[in-house]
Order: structure tokens, then C-alpha cells, then sequence
């Protein structure tokens, strides 16, 4: 899915990046959020969308409650070693990536300062509502995480598995029981992959190996060292890491299951996930929202509308 303009400028060895693969391990939230193999040095070449044009929308800044707005931040959790979606600049403090345009883009809406935290990916949901306002992190909608969160939909992503180049491996998209398979704690590829292993059980076969990291940049890494076999991941963080790589990495058959991308809101927080909805579909009558996917070559995923709560299998 990347474009040839963004696999230009983002050919660059993962080895570098693998210097701070096992930086860091903790469990802590500051610990874990982009201190390690997220650094990497693509921010040298690839800068965030300037989204200082974008101004506030008085009709839209005014459906969010005072529970957001008394601060005068617009606070959101995001995990960042998902790149293309979040991940950290040279610096290894700033989030950058298009999720994290489209969540300045949208502070800019409500006339508030957007004040970004980088967390594990599973304690984000847990924590919208107290902690943050909004959780962008390339959230899948599925109907559990509905039970615990609203969502506004701005994205479509399917999912898609990368070997080593060549898959020496000869790993079989259909058959990946006895296999060692990478992917990051707490998305929707840990729950299939988890699933698929109990079916290896039911069947006789020989188990999974799920080698669970809190950072994706981690699972990228074990398959070009060679200590997995596959990682699962969403299809523009596969092809984001196949680019980065520089020909260590190729995608193993095509995308599937594409489901829409949304930004999680407190439940039952009717007034915030209309702001959100509201907020994101005038970036998408703008342009803005396209011009933010262009410049990081996922315009495939582009959607047309936002929508609250969009019904999903």
C-alpha cells in the first residue's frame, strides 16, 4: 500500500533500529511507549503534515462537554511503533505518522492544544474517559472493544503477514501451525492468531509459537533476525516495515479482512463522539484529510465518511 515516493525516502535498514530492539522491555507505559526499535531514523527524511492551516470551528468546538474542553487540551493516548499510523520523530519524544496529523488536525477543529501520550496499546481503551479524551491508535472496531468504548470510523485497514525475503522459511499463509508468529500485545492479529493456534490444537497439529511484544517494532524485528517466522500486522504497518527493511522483508500473499480504522471515545460520551464525527468529516470535505493520507502513501485506505459506532461483522 505505500507509494513509490514513500518507499523512496523510507528505504532504510531496519539495522539501525535494531541497536534499541531490546532498549526497552519494562512494563510500564513510559517505559514501553516508543523507547525502543520506534526510534529509528526515518524522521530524518519523513516530517509530519503541516496541519497549522487547519482552524477552529466554532459550531463543531462547541458540541464537546466540559469534561474535555476545561483543560484546554484535547488529550489522547496513542501506542507509538505502528508506523505509518503513530510512531516517534528522530528525537524520541514526538508522535508523528498520519494518525497523529489527523489528532492535531482535529485539536486545531476544537480550538484546543493537543497534547499526545505515548502508552502500551492495551492500556490505552482502559483509560479513555480519565486518562485521555481519545484514544488514536489504529484501533480495529470489533464488537468487544464496543462494549468498553465509542468509536468514530476514519480509516480502512486490512490485515497481511511478512516473512523474511524469499521465505526461506517456506512459511504457508494457510497452514501456520508449528510456526513462530510475532505480533504486537493486544490487537485484533493477537486475538486471530490465538485463535488459529487453538485450532491447531483441535486438529492434531503442532502448536503456534505467538510471540507477544508490546511495540510492533519488535515483532518486525524478530522476523528479519530470524527468531519468528511470520508477524501479523495491519496491512499498512506491513507494508510500511517491508519498505523500511531494505529488501529484508517481503509481504506473504495479499491483504484481507479489511475492517474500518476508528478513534475510540468514552461510552456513552454522545456529545464528544458527535464533536469527533463531526471534527473528522470536515477534514474529509476539506481536503485536508486526503492531502494528510497522500503524504504518507496510504490513500488507499481513505474513507468518505465518518461514522459513530459503523455496524462490523
Amino acid at each position: 500500500m505505500q507509494s513509490t515516493k514513500l518507499k523512496s525516502i523510507m528505504a532504510i535498514a531496519l539495522s539501525s533500529a535494531m541497536l534499541f530492539a531490546t532498549a526497552a522491555c519494562g512494563t510500564s507505559d513510559k517505559a514501553d511507549a516508543g523507547t525502543d526499535s520506534a526510534k529509528g531514523s526515518d524522521a530524518a527524511t519523513i516530517t509530519s503534515y503541516d496541519v497549522s492551516s487547519v482552524e477552529k470551528d466554532d459550531t463543531i468546538a462547541a458540541l464537546l462537554p466540559e469534561s474535555v474542553t476545561k483543560d484546554g487540551k484535547l488529550t489522547i493516548g496513542t501506542n507509538p511503533s505502528y508506523a505509518p499510523a503513530e510512531f516517534l520523530d528522530a528525537d524520541g519524544k514526538t508522535q508523528i505518522g498520519y494518525d497523529m496529523d489527523l489528532a492535531r488536525a482535529m485539536g486545531n477543529i476544537f480550538g484546543l492544544e493537543t497534547e499526545i501520550v505515548s502508552s502500551n496499546f492495551d492500556t490505552i481503551i482502559p483509560a479513555i474517559g480519565s486518562k485521555y479524551d481519545l484514544g488514536i491508535a489504529a484501533f480495529t472496531i470489533t464488537k468487544e472493544r464496543m462494549e468498553s468504548v465509542d468509536f468514530v470510523s476514519y480509516f480502512t485497514a486490512g490485515m497481511g503477514y511478512a516473512v523474511a525475503t524469499g521465505n526461506p522459511k517456506n512459511v504457508d499463509e494457510n497452514d501456520l501451525c508449528s510456526l513462530n508468529v510475532a505480533v504486537e500485545t493486544g490487537t485484533v492479529e493477537e486475538e486471530a492468531i490465538n485463535k488459529t493456534a487453538k485450532q491447531c490444537k483441535a486438529d492434531g497439529k503442532k502448536d503456534i509459537t505467538i510471540q507477544s511484544s508490546k511495540q510492533q517494532t519488535d515483532a518486525t524485528t524478530a522476523v528479519v533476525t530470524g527468531k519468528a517466522d511470520v508477524f501479523f500486522a495491519d496491512s499498512p504497518v506491513v507494508g510500511y516495515a517491508i519498505a523500511q527493511t531494505d529488501g529484508q522483508l517481503e509481504q506473504l500473499g495479499k491483504d484481507f479482512d479489511e475492517v474500518p480504522n476508528a478513534i475510540a471515545i468514552k461510552k456513552g460520551d454522545s456529545q464528544t463522539a458527535e464533536a469527533v464525527q463531526k471534527a473528522m468529516q470536515k477534514l474529509m470535505d476539506d481536503g485536508t484529510y486526503t492531502k494528510i493520507l497522500q503524504h504518507w502513501g496510504v490513500e488507499s485506505g481513505a474513507l468518505d465518511k465518518a461514522e459513530i459506532n459503523p455496524a462490523v461483522e
